[in-house]
């Protein structure tokens, strides 16, 4: 099943299979590719542009944090860790992983995040955000008639 989001937010999805979701999201930015690249990697800055994320501490290419996200009528507060497996500046793409535990004993989230930049004209960077996201425990049961 693929789920397109609200209109204004184009080239949003949301792909459910069998145990994991699949998000995917495009957008533009306006700056060339090369500053887009350094800004994707400068984690501390990046991190408010998530409402509801935080960062505890960035330790070479691991982060500590957590997000806090409300889905349906649960508010779910996450704390966990995400390692950068691959930064290729040639191809502009990042891989992290990323793996948290519900601070309420909830359930836990594990994802894979693929970040790549493509320019788009002279000053702009179009950004894909693919994730593949496995969540566990009481979140995971919503669609099921809990």
């Amino acid at each position: 099943v693929s789920l397109r989001t609200r209109p204004g937010l184009s080239g949003a999805a949301v792909t459910i299979g069998s145990r994991a979701m699949q998000l995917e999201n495009r957008f533009t930015v306006p700056v060339d590719v090369d500053r887009a690249w350094d800004v994707m990697l400068d984690v501390e800055r990046v991190v408010p542009c998530f409402p509801g994320a935080a960062v505890t501490a960035v330790t070479d290419d691991a982060i500590d944090g957590s997000v806090r996200i409300k889905l349906g009528p649960v508010l779910l507060h996450y704390a966990g860790t995400a390692t950068f497996l691959e930064k290729d500046p040639v191809s502009r793409r990042a891989v992290l992983a990323a793996r948290g535990s519900d601070r309420k004993g909830g359930g836990s989230a594990a994802a894979t995040i693929t970040a790549t930049l493509r320019p788009d004209g002279d000053s702009a960077t179009e950004c894909v955000i693919a994730t593949d996201l496995d969540i566990t425990g009481r979140p995971a049961q919503f669609g099921r008639g809990i």
